[in-house]
């Protein structure tokens, strides 16, 4: 079984090469932008032939939130275009797309921070921004193009890779005493490593039954809630970080994007189709 991971080089990426080794069923072929521009039609169709994949998981994306503010055509390009070109070339090959989406394709409605169950795969999208905008039309070209997808949408990525907040926090801690973060948007942190183990095991569990009932939306992310100064808090407590954090408004933060409010995800859907059982968003954090 051929799996071909797009945006190799980013933090959900290079999660899945960390953990590679435990699937041995699996031959991966690792993408980057250099290798793979998903961008590029015909680079897409050249790149599947020479490998001729069974499964793409696209961990491909735009995901510079305030920066797609101000640069709305290369986010679609990236994020809605990249989608449509990966769906047509699945589709002409008969392979399965992994695509990963996010929490930004809704609003976030502050009127929805009593809920306790979270967003389920049936709610209906509304993005605020760019980024969630681009995100939501690379989810549709999926849909209208072929129905071999699953499309995972996730919240609050984080890992020892790439650029997130846990590495922000680490990094603010040992340049200064005092660090102010948000604590009225609320949401679920979701460590890569996790993201990663639930992608293979859909894989390794639609190769050992094959199936088309299962394809579709789906929401994956840790267990429970938070808000960011929480999660601030919980990653220097774990690692034994004192520094004096302060809890402010998302108002005394502007930024270009709105963010969600509350975007915490209902995962009933991906554990009683695939029996992945999130772990708590607490216990999951890496220690630095």
């Amino acid at each position: 079984m051929v799996v071909l991971v797009t945006g190799s080089n980013g933090q959900l990426g290079q999660s899945i090469q960390h953990i590679a080794t435990n699937y041995p069923e699996i031959d991966f072929v690792f993408c980057d932008s250099s290798t793979l521009d998903i961008t590029n039609l015909s680079n897409i169709q050249q790149v599947f032939q020479q490998y001729k994949p069974n499964y793409c998981i696209n961990a491909a994306a735009y995901t510079a939130v305030d920066k797609a503010e101000s640069e709305p055509d290369k986010a679609h390009l990236i994020n809605a275009v990249g989608a449509k070109n990966l769906a047509e070339v699945c589709k002409e090959n008969n392979i399965i797309l992994l695509h990963i989406s996010t929490d930004f394709v809704f609003d976030g409605d502050s009127s929805k921070l009593g809920m306790t169950k979270g967003y389920t795969e049936e709610d209906q999208p509304n993005p605020t921004g760019v980024y969630g905008q681009t995100k939501l039309e690379g989810e549709k070209a999926i849909q209208s193009t072929f129905e071999n997808y699953y499309i995972i949408r996730t919240s609050w990525v984080y890992s020892q890779f790439g650029n997130n907040f846990m590495k922000t926090m680490l990094r603010l801690a040992s340049e200064r005493d005092t660090i102010s973060v948000v604590n009225d948007q609320i949401g679920t942190p979701t460590n890569a490593i996790d993201l990663a183990e639930c992608i293979l095991k859909i894989i390794v569990t639609n190769n050992q039954q094959p199936t088309t009932d299962n394809f579709g939306i789906y929401h994956f992310s840790n267990l429970g809630q938070c808000s960011w100064y929480d999660f601030a808090k919980e990653i220097f407590r774990q690692n034994n970080i004192k520094v004096n954090l302060l809890a402010i408004p998302t108002s005394a933060y502007p930024t270009p994007a709105k963010r969600p409010a509350y975007s915490v995800l209902d995962k009933s859907k991906i554990e009683k189709t695939f029996h992945i059982k999130s772990q708590s968003w607490e216990k999951q954090i890496p220690i630095k």
